[in-house]
């Protein structure tokens, strides 16, 4: 973003939400949504400044029935594969947040997430599963667990208290944030989501992840088409205006480049 100016947010998502239309009419398979929980509110403040101009964009077409273990290439693979050496995506992170559209679109249609939204917040949180030097490998999983630093209340940090006893940080003092969208362990507890069925929701699996991230997003019937929406959505993840701003760049290049 720059100049302090934000994109039209109305372009945004129809770019991104055009690509994953296409895959949805060419009839991409789209793994199962699992683990649905009620959603907890959390109403910020937007800053006037902060808010893009933008109309509400109508839903699209709602995607075929899910193919449970959906594997091999398919249409959401190739364009994975396709886009990712334009921007800087691992093709197995845009699978993760493709996926998480298309079974979003299926289950909250009214919220028009889209999948450059979900890599605005993956770059942003552990830059789609790679830092620390970590590879996303084709399971979804990092080569190395991705884990955030201690929340103990210091300088710059939230104090948060154990919540796993150490299940998913290894810490069993305080907790700390894991995996590619960095949740802190109770909030993966209430959206844990299965989205690659392999009986198991892993906040290091980038696709588990993704799906959980986009259910967050959606919470409380928001509608990511329109600023209040989308702000909304981007601040319950971190309330940070800076943050949201960065996220916003992020999925507004991500879009204009897949398109």
């Amino acid at each position: 973003m720059t100049d302090g100016q934000h994109p039209d947010l109305r372009g945004v998502l129809l770019r991104a939400g055009l690509v994953l239309l296409v895959l949805a009419l060419a009839g991409s398979g789209v793994w199962l949504l699992r683990a649905a929980s009620q959603p907890e509110q959390s109403p910020v403040e937007i800053p006037a400044a902060s808010v893009p101009t933008a109309d509400v964009i109508p839903g699209a077409v709602v995607p075929p029935q899910p193919q449970a273990g959906a594997v091999g290439e398919d249409p959401l693979r190739t364009w994975a594969n396709r886009v990712a050496g334009r921007i800087d995506i691992p093709a197995r992170a845009l699978m993760a947040y493709g996926n998480a559209e298309l079974a979003l679109r299926e289950s909250e249609p009214a919220c028009h997430l889209s999948w450059a939204t979900l890599a605005g917040i993956g770059r942003v949180e552990s830059n789609h599963g790679r830092f620390g030097g970590a590879v996303l490998r084709d399971d979804g999983r990092p080569s190395k667990p991705i884990i955030g630093v201690p929340l103990d209340g210091s300088t710059g940090v939230r104090a948060i208290t154990d919540t796993d006893h150490g299940q998913f940080d290894g810490d069993p003092a305080v907790d700390r944030a894991v995996g590619p969208m960095q949740f802190i362990p109770s909030t993966w507890r209430k959206w844990t989501s299965d989205a690659n069925l392999d009986g198991i929701g892993d906040p290091q699996q980038i696709d588990d992840a993704a799906l959980a991230a986009g259910r967050y997003l959606c919470a409380g019937g928001r509608d990511l088409a329109t600023p209040k929406g989308w702000w909304a959505a981007v601040f319950s993840y971190n309330n940070s205006v800076p943050y949201g701003q960065k996220v916003f760049g992020l999925a507004d290049d991500y879009a204009h480049a897949a398109a």
